[in-house]
């Protein structure tokens, strides 16, 4: 599956500044690890973001938002955000955020040789 590639352009420029970050294909479409832990991706038009479980309910109560399915397994956690939800730089920096306070939580992973 091709994915945006400008909006994989837009999370390489806000991701920039964040250490330990990695990319690689995943899921059909491109996503990135920070400290070897899943934070985001691209597929299709969409960004998928790696939240707090805690914090998933609210997640799918905003616009343009809703749970990431894939082989027909949800997992708490994994969102979907639809390209009108970050149209807006300031509503993917939000998401960002969210995916790399999440990642930066959990233990760092050795890099895969």
């Amino acid at each position: 599956m091709a994915y945006d590639e400008g909006l994989a352009d837009r999370l390489r420029e806000h991701l920039a500044p964040v250490t330990r970050v990695s990319e690689r294909e995943m899921f059909g479409g491109v996503s990135f690890m920070v400290g070897g832990n899943l934070c985001c991706g691209v597929l299709g038009g969409d960004l998928i973001v790696r939240i707090d479980p805690t914090l998933h309910h609210d997640a799918l109560t905003r616009p343009n938002v809703s749970e990431f399915t894939m082989g027909g397994r949800t997992s708490k956690g994994m969102i979907r955000v639809g390209p009108r939800g970050v149209a807006d730089e300031d509503e993917l920096a939000l998401w960002l955020r969210l995916g790399i306070a999440h990642a930066t939580s959990l233990p760092a992973k050795k890099a895969k040789a």
